[in-house]
């Protein structure tokens, strides 16, 4: 028996777990979520990123925006309570408020500042017709 045969999927006993999504092909980290079992259901039968939300549900990326995340591989980590999505992004961005990844804030040390890295790809106004949060 092969070790993938033996090894279960996340563990989901605590409750949520992270789900971090990264570009399948350049390695850049898109954004973190959370996934149930519900959601990790959905996204191994859809092969898209589903999630999971306190505010909203059952949230599948991209439905609304049209942004959505195919999904190309999985990786659970040693303790099975963090997944990690290597996606193909389609419409070019991942974060709510239109940036590619949400991580487009850096820390400046010198001026203990922030700096925002490129610019928005959509009005997230336009896109979902409501005030971002």
């Amino acid at each position: 028996m092969s070790a993938e045969e033996t090894i279960p999927g996340p563990d989901f006993t605590k409750g949520l777990v992270p789900a971090i999504a990264q570009d399948a092909d350049s390695g850049e980290v898109l954004m973190v979520a959370y996934m149930n079992e519900l959601a990790w259901e959905e996204t191994l039968k859809s092969g898209r990123a589903v999630y999971w939300s306190r505010k909203r549900g059952l949230w599948r990326k991209g439905e609304e925006s049209g942004n959505h995340q195919d999904v190309l591989e999985i990786r659970i980590d040693c303790d099975r309570d963090t997944v990690l999505l290597k996606v193909k992004q389609h419409g070019g961005a991942a974060c709510h408020l239109g940036y590619r990844s949400c991580f487009f804030r850096r820390r400046n040390a010198a001026s203990s500042g922030w700096e925002t890295l490129g610019a928005p790809l959509f009005d997230p106004a336009e896109v979902y017709k409501k005030p971002p949060s």
